[in-house]
Parts: C-alpha cells; structure tokens; sequence
C-alpha cells in the first residue's frame, strides 16, 4: 500500500483556502490589533490620571475581559449582543469587535504599567515651566512609557493572535476554518494542522518583523542607545 503525504497540496482549491484563511486571520488580527491598542491608550490613560468614575469603569471593564475566555466574549458578542441591541454585522465585523475589546483590556494593563514607569521629576519638571497636565501626559509620558513597553506589546500582541483560530466558532473563514474544512473533506488531519502550525509560525514570524520595523522607526532613539 502506497503512503503518501502532503496530499493537500496537489489541489489547488485547498492551497487557496489556505491562503485566504491566512490573509483573513492576519488583516483581522492587525486591524483589531490597531483598534484594541488606540482604545487601550484611553483606558490606561483614565485610570493612570485617576479620572472621577471613568477609572472605576475601566478597572472593572479590564477585569471582566481579561478574566472570561476569549471564545465566551466571541459567542457573546456575536449572538448576544444582536439580540440585545436589535443589530446584525457579518461575521468578520462580530470577529473585529469582540477582538478589539479583548486586545484592549490586555493592552491597557501593559500601558498603564508602563505610565507608572516615567519618573515623577519629570512632571515635577514640567508643571514648573507651565506644561498643561494633559500636555505633559501627550508629550512626556506617553512616548516613553509606549517605548519601553513595546517589547511587552508585541510579545501580547503575538500571542493574542494565536488564539484568534476561534474565529472559526461563529462561520469567519479564518486560516483554522480553511483547515478544518479541509481536514473534513480529506481526513488526513496530520498534514493539515502541520500545515496549519507551520503558516501560524510564519505569519507570526512576519508580524514580529513589521512590528520590529516599526520600532526602529517610531523610537529610533531608544534603538540608538
């Protein structure tokens, strides 16, 4: 009996669902990435200047999310919220929303850590040559503070996209849907989720390499140090 391997990749209706799985689980990830980390800055902001109500708002907001798996906020924001509000997106707008909101909570407590990390000379130093409190946050705080923690941003960053496979719950056609169809059509489950480990690593691989970039670009500074 003839044993052969790597079957899937003799047909090329499988290699295009690979590919499209891929590109639909990277540009999900990325905008939800964007999304979470600007919302993030907003969180992190109000509890680190001790806002009246809004920190406390956003202190429990951070802890339901980070303390409920990603898929309960995926079935919830999918099915719902729908219900609920009276709204209906495709699935990939579900997929954005419920991402955004999980990234955000996670990239909120690295950004609120890194706050705390800027000297409180500094302010000192500004109040003293009149530099309005949000100023000094805008132009002294936040810089540095995203500086040192980017290397904190990236590694949650990667690993948050490698749970986005659940994706694949609520009908997205994300890289695991594509494989999982493509398991249930062939049953050669070994060379499927091989492949499917392999295209993760690199698409991790690439992400890890444009936020590199972007490092050396945005705090050249702190590169050149």
């Amino acid at each position: 009996m003839e044993l052969r391997f790597f079957e899937i990749y003799r047909n090329p209706e499988y290699l295009e669902l690979l590919f499209r799985g891929a590109m639909t689980s990277a540009g999900l990830t990325a905008l939800s990435g964007l999304l979470g980390f600007l919302a993030a800055l907003l969180l992190a902001g109000a509890r680190y200047r001790r806002m009246p109500v809004l920190r406390h708002v956003a202190a429990a907001y951070v802890e339901f999310i980070r303390n409920t798996p990603l898929i309960v906020q995926l079935f919830f924001v999918a099915f719902g919220l729908p219900l609920l509000l009276g709204y209906q997106w495709p699935f990939w707008g579900h997929a954005i929303l419920a991402l955004t909101l999980n990234f955000s909570a996670y990239f909120s407590e690295i950004l609120r850590a890194g706050f705390t990390t800027v000297g409180e000379g500094q302010l000192e130093a500004a109040r003293a040559l009149g530099v309005r409190p949000l100023t000094a946050f805008r132009k002294i705080v936040l810089p540095q503070a995203i500086a040192r923690m980017y290397p904190s941003l990236n590694s949650q960053f990667i690993f948050l996209f490698l749970t986005t496979g659940v994706m694949s719950e609520i009908g997205v056609r994300d890289l695991t849907e594509a494989g999982m169809y493509i398991d249930s059509r062939t049953f050669r489950s070994v060379e499927v989720f091989f492949t499917l480990t392999v295209i993760y690593i690199l698409l991790s691989l690439v992400f890890k390499t444009v936020l590199a970039l972007v490092q050396r670009w945005l705090f050249a500074w702190q590169v050149a140090r």
